[in-house]
C-alpha cells in the first residue's frame, strides 16, 4: 500500500506495479486536483520517467530549459551554464506545472492499474508493524493489511510523526517564498531559467509551458529573508499570499529583459510558503513500512530537487524489491542504505545555499555592483560550487552517461565522497565564509 497520491507516491505505485506488485493507494484528499505551481525535473529524474514510458507526454506538456542564468539584484550577469540536452545530458531537464506532472502520473496509474486502486478521502492514522506485513490504521478506524506500506504522505507525514513523535515543527531558516505563474511574453529566448539576487532577496523564474500567440506560462518564486515575520506559522503549499507583503521590495527590479513587478502582477494568485526542512533521521524503515519523498527528507526548495529526489526514491525502492524479491526486509535495508545518506547530503548542501552560493558571495564582495565579474569571482570558483552540487544531487554528467535506470541499478551512487560545499553560513546575517580551500 502506498500512502499519498503526490509525485512520490504515484511514481512509487507505477514502479512497484512495473515489477509485478499488487498496489493500492490511499490519499487523504477527496479529489485530486492540479494544484501548485511550477517545478523542475532534473535529468536523472527524467531518465526514470522515461523508463516508465512517460517522457513523450511530459515533454509535450512542459518546457525544456537550455540555459541557467545567474545575475545580481541589478540584473548584472554573474554566470550562465547550459542545462539538460544543451549540456550534453542524454535526457532533458523539464520545467512543468506540478499539477500537470501529477495528472500525467495519475493518468498512467489509472490506465495501467485501474481506477479502483486509488482510494480518496482515506487519511492515514498510524501503522502497526509485525511479522511478514503490517497494518495501516486509517483515520476513520478502518484497517488495511499489506505486505509493505510506503508512506509518501508529505512534509506533514503521519507515519514520520508516529515514529519520531518528539521531532517538533519543521525547521524554518527565516526566509519566505511567494510562488506563482503568469502568462507573459518569453523572457530572453523562452528557454532560460533566471536566478537573480541573493539568498536575502531573490527572484527565480522560468517558463513551464508554451501557449497560444507565442506567449508562455512563466513560473516565479520571490524570496525574502524575514526572520521576525509571523507569516511562517503555517506550512501549506496552497496558502494564498498577499502582494503587499513582498512586492514593494522588488519595486526597482526591472532589468529591461526581465520586469519582476510586471510578471508578479500578471499572476492570478501567489502562494506563500516558508523555507523549511527537517534534520535527516537515522531510520526510514520500521518493520515492513518505510518513508519516501518529503516524508523521508523534506529539504529547502533550492536546486530543483524535491520532486526529482522523490522519483529517485520510488525507483530505487522498486529496484531493491526486484533484486531481493524473496527478502523484503533486505530490500528495505538496501533502499534505506542507498537513499538515506544521499538525500541527507542534499539537505545539508541546501542549508549551505547549494548552487546559489556564488550569488551570495558576489553580493558580499560587490554589494554596489561591478564593472567586470572576473574582479569579483572567478569562473573556476563558480564551476567548483555548481559541479559539486550536481554531484551531490546525483545528476553530474558523468553519472548520467551510464544511462541505466535505477530500477535496474538501484545501488548506483552518483559520485562517491562528494558532499556539500564546505563553508560557514551565518543564519542571522546570511554571510558566507568559505573554508581554507575556497
Amino acid at each position: 500500500m502506498v500512502v499519498g497520491a503526490g509525485i512520490g507516491g504515484l511514481a512509487a505505485a507505477l514502479s512497484l506495479h512495473e515489477i509485478g506488485a499488487e498496489v493500492e493507494i490511499v490519499e487523504a484528499v477527496r479529489e485530486v486536483r492540479a494544484l501548485g505551481v511550477g517545478i523542475n525535473l532534473l535529468p536523472h529524474a527524467v531518465r526514470e520517467l522515461d523508463a516508465l514510458g512517460l517522457r513523450a507526454e511530459l515533454e509535450a506538456r512542459s518546457v525544456a530549459p537550455s540555459l541557467l542564468l545567474y545575475c545580481t539584484r541589478r540584473g548584472q550577469e554573474i554566470w550562465r551554464e547550459p542545462r539538460g540536452l544543451a549540456a550534453g545530458y542524454p535526457w532533458p531537464q523539464l520545467s512543468i506545472h506540478r499539477g500537470v506532472l501529477q495528472e500525467v502520473l495519475l493518468e498512467a496509474v489509472t490506465a495501467r492499474m485501474g481506477a479502483e486502486v486509488l482510494h480518496l478521502g482515506r487519511r492515514l492514522g498510524r501503522i502497526e508493524t509485525g511479522g511478514d506485513g503490517c497494518t495501516a490504521v486509517l483515520a476513520d478506524g478502518s484497517r488495511v493489511e499489506a505486505e509493505l506500506v510506503v508512506a509518501a504522505d508529505g512534509i506533514h507525514s503521519a507515519a514520520r510523526a508516529q515514529w519520531y513523535p518528539g521531532e517538533g515543527p519543521l525547521r524554518w531558516n527565516g526566509s519566505l517564498l511567494w510562488r506563482g505563474t503568469a502568462e507573459t511574453d518569453p523572457v530572453l529566448d523562452g528557454r532560460t531559467m533566471v536566478w537573480a539576487g541573493h539568498p536575502e532577496q531573490k527572484f527565480v523564474g522560468y517558463p513551464i509551458a508554451d501557449v497560444d500567440g507565442g506567449r508562455q506560462q512563466f513560473n516565479f518564486i520571490a524570496e525574502l529573508r524575514r526572520p521576525d515575520s509571523d507569516l511562517a506559522a503555517q506550512e501549506d503549499w496552497n496558502r494564498v499570499g498577499s502582494l503587499d507583503d513582498f512586492l514593494p521590495a522588488f519595486e526597482s527590479w526591472d532589468f529591461g529583459w526581465l520586469d519582476v513587478r510586471a510578471i508578479v502582477r500578471a499572476a492570478p494568485a501567489t502562494f506563500l510558503f516558508p523555507m523549511v526542512d527537517r534534520d535527516p533521521v537515522p531510520r526510514w524503515t520500521f518493520g515492513r513500512a518505510t518513508l519516501l519523498g518529503d516524508a523521508a527528507h523534506p529539504m529547502y526548495p533550492i536546486g530543483s530537487n524535491g520532486a526529482s529526489q522523490a522519483i529517485l526514491d520510488a525507483r530505487v525502492l522498486a529496484g531493491c524489491l526486484l533484486r531481493h524479491r524473496d527478502d523484503v526486509d533486505e530490500a528495505l535495508a538496501r533502499y534505506e542504505q542507498a537513499r538515506g545518506p544521499a538525500t541527507a547530503a542534499i539537505v545539508r548542501a541546501n542549508r549551505g545555499l547549494g548552487p546559489e552560493l556564488p550569488m551570495q558571495l558576489v553580493e558580499q564582495r560587490a554589494p554596489d555592483g561591478f564593472s567586470d565579474i572576473g574582479d569579483v569571482i572567478t569562473p573556476e570558483e563558480i564551476a567548483q560550487v555548481t559541479e559539486r552540487y550536481r554531484a551531490t544531487a546525483g545528476f553530474s554528467l558523468t553519472a548520467l552517461r551510464r544511462g541505466v535506470s535505477l530500477l535496474e541499478e538501484p545501488y548506483a551512487q552518483p559520485d562517491a565522497g562528494v558532499d556539500a560545499v564546505d563553508c560557514d553560513v551565518d543564519v542571522n546575517t546570511g554571510t558566507v565564509t568559505p573554508d581554507d580551500a575556497g
